[in-house]
């Protein structure tokens, strides 16, 4: 892998060198002798939210767990570890995580930064398992922040990367758990009506519906049912009917052409958290691979008005789409979080990897999306305006404050930052 691109090859670091720590002493001593410099994690963001003009400082060798707890339910991980990784220890010692993204590939510091989600109406983004973490500063010095203890904790956890690097991280966990996944073919749109919307994404722990947009029909739904007695899903284990889709007589990929062997397991058997909620194997290519990704949040009270506007753009979203999936995530309380202080809908998209179509195409999601309260992701592409994005966030200004008091010479910021976040 080039390590000037970013995992789809779509973008091309500007940065001067980059440089792997192996302990966090190293990465003080870089950022205290740095005049530019950004954490980089597993390349997973679409944009130029991890560039710089100066050093990029991979977390690629800070990858451990430091310590599992069990008498407060914590693990403490480096900051570069992966979900794969860490999720395969954790579920060896009989714990889990309360959710995770569709790719057990990326890093738990990136994902945390950029508001990286999952799926599920109970579900917050995977900020919500953070109970602290610990950051180093642009002077070289470290600071940890606490959940409950600390009041600048919210405004840390969807940090953008810009306030520090962040080096570890104390994670909740709960007991390992079993998970069932079943995927069903064409879910007509109607199906969200009158309701609809609630009583499909809260009939299991995870639900997934993917499109192609070429109809009013969702091509596939990934469903994920929690095997335990809490959410009273045993009893719904895979049938052959949701909601007037069908379940699917054999694997499925969301991406059209793409082998199945990289999907998680499907047909409703039971097995490990860690091996039903991402969409795709640890040992395999994630997604289409050479795509480009875009995803807009909408409010939950929203979701059915925002998919019928997106209908709308057919004919122009499905020739440059490879798939496009929905998912609810539960409300937070991080200040920078697309789901601040509300429960949303994730209106994902990935796209072929063709910049200028995609380009010109942005701009009417955006516009039909505008009227819900739309948010970007962070880490993909998008084309709003810096005023329109900014306006999104109450919190904006005390995060720039925050910017101000942890970095006052911008030794973190980058266009991206200054673009979206201080520049008003």
């Amino acid at each position: 892998m080039d390590d000037r691109l970013n995992w789809a090859g779509n973008y091309r670091y500007g940065s001067s060198k980059i440089m792997e720590p192996g302990s966090v002493e190293e990465v003080r001593e870089a950022v205290a002798r740095a005049d530019r410099i950004r954490a980089l994690g597993s390349r997973h963001s679409f944009n130029g939210i991890a560039d710089t003009e100066g050093t990029q400082l991979s977390l690629r060798r800070l990858n451990r767990v430091i310590e599992l707890d069990k008498s407060q339910g914590t693990a403490t991980v480096e900051g570069g570890i992966r979900y794969g990784e860490l999720c395969r220890y954790l579920n060896e010692q009989g714990y889990a995580l309360h959710n995770l993204a569709s790719l057990p590939h990326i890093s738990v510091a990136g994902a945390v930064a950029t508001a990286t989600h999952g799926s599920g109406d109970r579900n917050q983004g995977l900020g919500g398992a953070v109970r602290s973490l610990e950051l180093v500063k642009a002077d070289g010095e470290t600071i940890a922040l606490t959940r409950g203890a600390d009041s600048e904790f919210d405004g840390a956890v969807v940090g953008l990367g810009g306030l520090g690097v962040v080096t570890k991280l104390q994670l909740d966990v709960l007991p390992s758990f079993q998970v069932s996944q079943t995927v069903y073919d064409e879910l007509p749109l109607s199906a969200l009506e009158d309701g609809g919307v609630d009583r499909v994404f809260s009939s299991a722990y995870s639900v997934s519906l993917f499109t192609n947009w070429e109809g009013p029909t969702f091509n596939q739904v990934w469903v994920k049912r929690k095997q335990s007695g809490e959410h009273e899903e045993d009893a719904l284990r895979a049938s052959t009917d949701f909601f007037g889709a069908a379940a699917a007589p054999a694997k499925r990929h969301p991406v059209p052409g793409q082998s199945e062997v990289n999907c998680s397991e499907q047909f409703g058997v039971p097995g490990p958290w860690h091996e039903r909620l991402p969409h795709f194997r640890m040992a395999f290519t994630p997604s289409a691979g050479n795509e480009l990704q875009s995803e807009y949040f909408v409010p939950r009270r929203h979701a059915f008005d925002a998919l019928k506007a997106l209908e709308r753009l057919r004919e122009h979203i499905a020739p440059l789409l490879y798939i496009s999936e929905i998912r609810t995530i539960a409300a937070d309380g991080f200040w920078m979080s697309p789901c601040y202080k509300q429960d949303s809908v994730g209106l994902h998209f990935t796209w072929k990897p063709e910049w200028e179509r995609v380009r010109q195409v942005l701009p009417l999601i955006e516009r039909e999306l505008e009227a819900f309260d739309v948010r970007p992701h962070w880490g993909k592409l998008f084309a709003m305006e810096p005023g329109k994005v900014q306006a999104r966030y109450e919190r904006l200004q005390d995060f720039r404050d925050m910017l101000l008091r942890y970095d006052p010479a911008g030794k973190f910021r980058n266009a991206f930052l200054d673009t979206y976040i201080m520049h008003s």
